[in-house]
């Protein structure tokens, strides 16, 4: 069985990988045979990241600073992983945006845009420009982060969870447009986990003891127990897994 979790070979990029969740995720998929490109907005943190990797797996990583914003960014980051790791196995889009903490009424339209444009935007062109490889070799599979914010409605995190309940129906769609053609997409939708993007929530005491009770395991997530369902979804053991939205939240939605 440990076989078909074996990634060796295997080419991935993760996006938002220099913290968090992100950075897990990455090192999952390193620790399990493939090689990663590591993305941030810094290229400086990206390379201290890889550096750190590969003191543990000589050359299984490379840093790439990539602006979820800019297409040609994105483009860039693409094409250097191919020419410098080989083409494109695994593609996890999981850096995300969320600039606004209040009501959908008292959103700016600035951030509104934002928010869809780096959550949503973003993942469609890099699933267009890493899609037709993976297609062409029959093989491949997508992996886009959600929340469990997208399952319900949200009064201070509305835009973010809309977002968030969009990238479970694009998971869906990219299984139906390239399952045919060999290749997978799904999507991971996790609880809250213990990451500096959700540290306004977890940090504050009242919130975290309320978060942590509506889970069945009495706590919130650590970025690591994200990562082994990546794996999962990246490896041969989720040959026949795809369009399926799987939720890690210690019971929080049960």
């Amino acid at each position: 069985m440990s076989a078909s979790f074996d990634l060796t070979g295997s080419v991935a990029i993760v996006t938002g990988s220099t913290r968090g969740i992100g950075r897990a995720i990455a090192e999952a998929l390193v620790g399990h045979g493939a090689r990663v490109a590591i993305s941030g907005r810094k290229q400086d943190v990206c390379d201290e990241v890889s550096a750190a990797i590969n003191s543990l797996h000589p050359d299984a990583s490379i840093g790439i600073a990539a602006d979820l914003s800019n297409k040609e960014s994105l483009q860039i980051l693409v094409e250097q992983t191919r020419s410098k790791l080989g083409p494109v196995d695994i593609l996890v889009c999981n850096a995300a945006s969320n600039p606004h903490y209040g009501s959908l009424s008292s959103i700016s339209d600035d951030h509104f845009r934002r928010i869809f444009h780096n959550n949503i935007i973003a993942n469609n062109w890099l699933t267009q420009m890493v899609a037709p490889e993976m297609v062409e070799r029959r093989t491949g599979s997508i992996i886009l982060l959600s929340s469990i914010t997208g399952f319900k409605g949200n009064p201070v995190i509305g835009a973010y969870a809309s977002s968030k309940a969009a990238i479970m129906q694009m998971a869906r769609n990219l299984a139906a447009e390239l399952g045919p053609h060999g290749v997978r997409a799904n999507c991971i939708a996790p609880g809250l986990v213990k990451t500096d993007f959700a540290k306004a929530l977890w940090d504050d005491p009242e919130t975290n003891k309320e978060m942590s009770g509506a889970s069945h395991l009495g706590r919130i997530g650590e970025p690591e127990e994200i990562a082994g369902a990546a794996v999962f979804l990246a490896s041969s053991a989720a040959s026949f897994v795809t369009g399926h939205v799987l939720t890690i939240d210690g019971g929080a939605t049960a």
